[in-house]
């Protein structure tokens, strides 16, 4: 349902998307995971049709999005971080606008947004105006907008930025829905518990570049059964380098992500198990441990040691 092929964007010097390539198939949700900036919205921004590509190809339901815009666009769904909305007029207004732009008309108009005013919980809200909502129920109309005409392929950009707890597990079954009624769903997130739980695949996306793809369980497995142990302190530079390569007799996979003069990220397998060992190397060589975190294996801990930094950084 959407192809996108060596994709890239550029603004002068500046390259926001750097040959982006991956497939979403109808029925599921394709993640684009990473830090602001790191090129999710550029891509989304390139697939809708707002900016042209520098390079690269992108087909949606089959219909090149530069060659044949008109038709890939009607496929399209989508759901901008910023609101998409007119304050002035009533919720059922905003969802009539945009099911009358995607060619709905009379009882099929009717009838569809009544269904959609249901679905995002806003049917007792319909003749509110949306300046008179929470940040929550604005999202949600946001939602609806998007998919009012029922797309084949939905994009979703950091859906659930500033919204509280519950609307964000609403938003969450929105998405479901989508995806369990047969729509591509291709959605960008800095969040990875949202990735986690959504996304059938994945692609985490930095500076650009795709660094990793797969499912979720594909992307942990890179891991293996590593940890990520995070040290803050005092850690003497070359010392405590020396003292940490010198454990690797003991601890195979030892390896360091980042180290700071008051920070030291580490990863390694069974790392509660070599705790007193490399707090002792660590004593030896002069340095001095004050404060210890520990994540099991996810996807922040596989985006540290591919990147060496964290995710919302």
């Amino acid at each position: 349902m959407l192809v996108v092929e060596q994709l890239v964007k550029e603004y002068g010097d500046l390259t926001a998307v750097d040959d982006v390539s991956f497939e979403a198939r109808a029925g599921t949700v394709f993640g684009l995971l990473g830090p602001n900036g790191a090129g999710k919205s550029t891509t989304i921004n390139c697939i809708s049709g707002l900016l042209t590509p520098t390079a690269g190809r992108i087909a949606v339901s089959g219909h090149d999005v530069i060659k044949d815009g008109t038709a890939a666009r009607r496929s399209l769904g989508i759901v901008p971080q910023e609101l998409a909305l007119y304050e002035d007029l009533p919720a059922v207004d905003n969802l009539r606008y945009w099911g009358k732009a995607y060619g709905l008309r009379g009882t099929a108009l009717e009838d569809r947004v009544a269904t959609v005013l249901e679905l995002i919980g806003l049917a007792d809200r319909a003749k509110d105006l949306p300046k008179e909502f929470s940040g929550g129920m604005k999202r949600r109309l946001n939602f609806g907008c998007g998919v009012v005409h029922q797309p084949k392929v939905l994009l979703l950009d950091e859906p659930t930025v500033g919204v509280d707890p519950q609307s964000r597990a609403k938003l969450f079954d929105l998405v479901e829905t989508e995806r369990n009624s047969g729509a591509c769903v291709l959605y960008t997130t800095h969040y990875m518990e949202e990735a986690e739980r959504l996304c059938d695949s994945l692609a985490i996306i930095d500076h650009g570049k795709i660094i990793a793809q797969g499912t979720v369980a594909e992307l942990k497995a890179q891991l293996g059964a590593r940890d990520a142990l995070q040290l803050n302190g005092q850690f003497p530079d070359s010392a405590t380098s020396e003292a940490i390569e010198g454990l690797r007799e003991d601890i195979a996979d030892l390896e360091i992500l980042s180290q700071a003069e008051d920070s030291l990220l580490l990863t390694l397998s069974a790392a509660s198990h070599h705790l007193p060992k490399i707090f002792a190397a660590i004593s030896g060589a002069g340095g001095n441990v004050t404060e210890t975190s520990l994540r099991s294996p996810n996807l922040e801990t596989l985006f540290l040691l591919l990147t060496g930094k964290e995710l919302r950084e």
